[in-house]
């Protein structure tokens, strides 16, 4: 079933494969050329290409019998475009791609291990990187650069509360949000909106309390268990006390414009440096905190490392993994880092050129977790968050809006196999 919607989604979207100038995997004056189609990592569109242009130069100059090809690719639409390329053999030879999506084509058979691209600096990458990037002990991308999220708290608005130390545990949120209330403010930013990442919203708390997306062997959900019960229960306990805006249901993770940044609201859970920034231009910069993961069971924080991918049809194989093994190294990810803002996958390498801001950020890195990687795990989003939506409404209990969602999501795994 599977695999005849897949090709049916690739010749529905064969003149847009034709037009992105698509890898064959051929050869061309006795060099190997190398497709690689690569996204919006650094925003500013200009510094974009004159950054892929030189790494694609430089690595020319070090090896004339391969010739690369960067292409760039919007965000809008890559998850199709992706599937039907590899499902096409057409298109690209590596790449870029997040923990989240890996799995899926490697049941497909469309992606190929790169364990060989990194044997020479496995040390130097963080474990933690690697690991995302695996399916079943194989790596199936070379991590090119690291995300983590930390809460961002607005520091004046806990003094004027009498919170004298900022929260680090979850029982700590709890119990500083009466005070802040009793000053009309709340304590968290909870964007409850569906369309929001849940790896941004309710899945930071699940994972620090101890709790998980899927059960162990992935055929079924696991956050209608004790751990996702008492996170749903708490956001609920925190709604009670005052500790989330009345449009917490609806609302957004969204930093510039938000209460956040206007100073009505203390504190994001899972902020990306940007919205560090973000909070500063709004309230002040001496006001803003980066605080450590707000710890249950444990710490956690999103982040999510990107990796170069190989696709399985490639027929220039060892030249794409000599490249993406090239984009992976120190010194362009170091390079990377500068122009993007985010971090590298690597311990041997960070840019000098790092904000306070950053460097709090920075500490984090140890504790980051890629979410549940699940064939499935976007599909339990849509499935769950709208449950999650329903609890924050008053419309059902924790345990009654996680047992509906998982209810759905059950049958959905049974029927995929």
């Amino acid at each position: 079933m599977r695999k005849v919607a897949v090709a049916g989604l690739a010749a529905a979207l064969g003149v847009t494969l034709a037009g992105c100038g698509g890898s064959d995997g051929g050869s061309d004056g006795g060099k190997s050329t190398v497709t690689m189609w690569m996204y919006p990592v650094i925003d500013d569109q200009a510094k974009s290409k004159a950054f892929w242009d030189k790494v694609e130069k430089d690595f020319e100059a070090k090896n004339t019998g391969i010739d690369v090809k960067i292409e760039q690719q919007p965000w809008d639409g890559r998850q199709q475009k992706v599937t039907a390329a590899l499902a096409s053999k057409k298109g690209f030879d590596l790449v870029l791609l997040g923990p989240d999506q890996i799995p899926q084509y490697v049941k497909q058979g469309t992606v190929a291990p790169v364990d060989d691209a990194v044997a020479a600096d496995k040390a130097s990458f963080r474990p933690n990187a690697l690991n995302a990037l695996s399916v079943d002990g194989k790596l199936y991308g070379v991590p090119i650069y690291q995300t983590i999220t930390a809460p961002i708290w607005n520091k004046k608005l806990l003094d004027d509360a009498g919170v004298t130390e900022v929260p680090k545990t979850w029982d700590e949120v709890l119990a500083a949000a009466p005070k802040l209330a009793a000053k009309k403010t709340p304590i968290l930013l909870y964007p409850g909106a569906p369309e929001t990442s849940l790896n941004l919203s309710f899945y930071p708390i699940l994972w620090a309390n101890g709790g998980s997306v899927f059960a162990a062997d992935g055929k079924k959900a696991a956050f209608n268990g004790p751990e996702g019960v008492k996170s749903l229960q708490f956001l609920l306990d925190l709604q009670k006390a005052g500790g989330l805006p009345a449009n917490a249901a609806t609302l957004a993770n969204v930093i510039e414009g938000s209460p956040l940044a206007q100073g009505k609201i203390a504190m994001y859970h899972a902020a990306a440096p940007i919205g560090a920034t973000q909070l500063g231009a709004g309230v002040g910069e001496e006001n803003v905190v980066v605080g450590g993961p707000i710890e249950g069971a444990k710490k956690v924080a999103f982040g999510i490392p990107g990796g170069i991918v190989l696709a399985k049809a490639s027929k220039v194989a060892d030249a794409a993994k000599k490249f993406a093994a090239y984009v992976g190294s120190a010194e362009v990810a170091t390079q990377l880092a500068t122009e993007s803002g985010y971090f590298t996958a690597r311990t041997d390498a960070s840019p000098a050129s790092a904000s306070p801001l950053a460097k709090e950020f920075e500490k984090s890195l140890e504790f980051a977790f890629p979410g549940d990687t699940h064939p499935a795990a976007r599909q339990v989003m849509t499935a769950l968050a709208p449950e999650i939506q329903s609890a924050l409404q008053g419309k059902k209990t924790a345990q009654q809006a996680l047992d509906d969602a998982a209810k759905l999501v059950d049958d959905q795994l049974a029927t995929a196999g």
